[in-house]
């Protein structure tokens, strides 16, 4: 069994790099094979618009036909048995590069039929994650359980299923002092930081562990 995590930020050690990290450790303590891929190490672009992925008869038809340093992970991601996606929340939405792997990872999947139906070849379990400076009951003010929510039922419907993970009211420097930020409360963000990402970083470990389990038949 093999659980690939995508690294949607730019950052490799900080809030979602740690989730994502601490969902590979409880997907490998379950005897898995897992890999983590930094985003912002690939030079790729989203989708072109091409269509070739749903040419009745084309060479990749269910497949992105585009060929950049996103192929090989788009390849990897389809023979995995689960897949976790991690990403900050950057106005309003996933990174730039999250979005283009989304793109590229789920529209060959989907047809223009009724009910858009996925022609992906199995079920298996993934997972969205998403860190945020905002606190949780600003959500719905915002909208963010709006646009969560789409993609997680846009994964579902590519694979099976989804779940969603969320971190939020996060620390976003290690010294707030050094950059303009006094929306934020500095000292709250630190406990909040030192009390409640630990609970972040174990629901992260669990959800690891549930994507080494295989989706419930319908």
């Amino acid at each position: 069994m093999r659980i690939m995590a995508i690294n949607g930020s730019p950052r490799k050690k900080w809030n979602t790099a740690s989730l994502l990290g601490q969902a590979l450790d409880g997907a490998k303590g379950r005897g898995a094979e897992v890999e983590l891929v930094h985003l912002y190490d690939l030079d790729f672009k989203g989708c072109v618009s091409c269509f070739e992925c749903k040419r009745i008869g084309g060479k990749n038809y269910g497949h992105c036909a585009v060929k950049d340093a996103l192929t090989p992970v788009l390849e990897r991601a389809a023979a995995a048995d689960g897949l976790v996606v991690g990403t900050p929340v950057y106005f309003g939405a996933e990174t730039g590069e999250t979005r283009s792997f989304l793109e590229r990872l789920c529209f060959p999947y989907l047809t223009y039929t009724p009910g858009y139906a996925a022609i992906f070849p199995r079920k298996i379990p993934t997972a969205l994650v998403y860190t945020m400076n905002i606190p949780e009951t600003a959500l719905p003010q915002w909208g963010y359980d709006i646009f969560m929510e789409r993609m997680r039922g846009v994964m579902a419907r590519t694979f099976g299923a989804c779940e969603l993970l969320l971190a939020t009211d996060t620390m976003q420097f290690d010294d707030y002092g050094k950059y303009l930020s006094t929306v934020w409360d500095a000292a709250a963000k630190r406990k909040r930081h030192k009390e409640v990402f630990p609970a972040d970083c174990a629901k992260a470990f669990a959800l690891g562990e549930r994507l080494t389990e295989p989706v419930p038949a319908a």
